[in-house]
Parts: structure tokens; C-alpha cells; sequence
């Protein structure tokens, strides 16, 4: 059961990334606010610290290729970025410990990384205009306190979804 809810997850978590985008941007004493879900991408994180690396990485480069054809015009780079994400993810967790709250921050780290890397992308390619300090603080911040309370309000769902397939997992492999 849990073998088939880990993908039914990622894709449920695709489609709500859009529909939470909508809420984006926010007004607030004359200032536009933009608030990007990263609902996937966490997912992802949590999938490749508490299951499999090689498999997270996996589902990120098929969401990373579906986020490329379906939101934006340039292929490849959440194909690599998703994949690249999950890696660090799950190399870095085999130096610190598995604790939710140090996997929540690594998460949000991580996330920051991501947003980090597309602006910069982007401003190169010349796809944007604006500024780092500009970004800073009208779409990293934000993004990073939205999904700082996505994650307050899910991370032990995905932590225990996930446990749940390795225990399931295990037992298919003793019987």
C-alpha cells in the first residue's frame, strides 16, 4: 500500500503546487510579495533523507522533465535541479543526524538553495531584471516562511508515510 502511495503523493504535490500559486502574489503596505510552494522538492528531500537517494533522485528527474515541459520554456533545468537537490539531501544526511528537526532545516536550506540557483540562472540568461536584494525580499523570504509552515504542518506525515514503506519494505524482504 505504501509502495503506491509514495508516487501518488509526488504527483498529488505537483498538482497542488499550482493551485497554491494562485495565492501568489501578496499586497502588503504597497509591496507585491511572492510566495513560491516548493511542496515537491520537500517531499523529495524527506523521500531521499528517510527512503532512497537513488530513487529520489529518480522521481526528481521525472518531475524536474514534467515541471520543465509543463511550466516553464527551459528544458533541463529542473530536470537537473530536482536531482541535484535530492543528492545533496541524501549525501549530507549520512554526516548529521536524522532528527525531523534537523532534516526540516536541511529541507529549508535546501529549498533556499534551489531558489537561489534559478534566480541567478534566470538573471543571467536575462529572463528577469530583478536584483539579488530585491529577490531577497520579495520572493526568497516569503517562499521560505510558506514553506516553513507547509512543512510544520506535514513534515511528520511525510517522515512516518516513508518509515512506513522502509518497515514494509523490510518485512517483504524477511518473508
Amino acid at each position: 500500500m505504501a509502495r503506491l502511495l509514495i508516487p501518488a503523493v509526488a504527483i498529488a504535490l505537483f498538482f497542488l503546487e499550482t493551485e497554491f500559486s494562485l495565492f501568489s502574489p501578496i499586497e502588503f503596505s504597497g509591496e507585491n510579495y511572492y510566495l513560491v510552494p516548493r511542496f515537491l522538492i520537500l517531499y523529495l528531500i524527506f523521500l531521499s533523507i528517510y527512503y532512497d537517494r537513488k530513487k529520489a533522485m529518480w522521481y526528481g528527474l521525472a518531475f524536474g522533465v514534467l515541471n520543465d515541459i509543463v511550466y516553464i520554456d527551459i528544458i533541463g533545468l529542473y530536470t537537473f535541479l530536482y536531482p541535484f537537490i535530492c543528492f545533496i539531501a541524501g549525501s549530507t544526511v549520512k554526516y548529521i543526524h536524522q532528527h525531523l528537526v534537523v532534516t526540516t532545516t536541511l529541507s529549508l536550506l535546501l529549498v533556499a538553495l534551489l531558489e537561489i540557483l534559478l534566480h541567478q540562472f534566470f538573471f543571467l540568461i536575462g529572463y528577469t531584471d530583478i536584483g539579488f536584494a530585491e529577490f531577497l525580499n520579495q520572493r526568497l523570504v516569503p517562499t521560505m516562511i510558506a514553506n516553513s509552515i507547509y512543512l510544520i504542518m506535514l513534515g511528520w506525515t511525510f517522515k512516518y508515510l516513508l518509515e512506513a514503506r522502509v518497515l514494509e519494505k523490510a518485512n517483504q524482504s524477511i518473508l
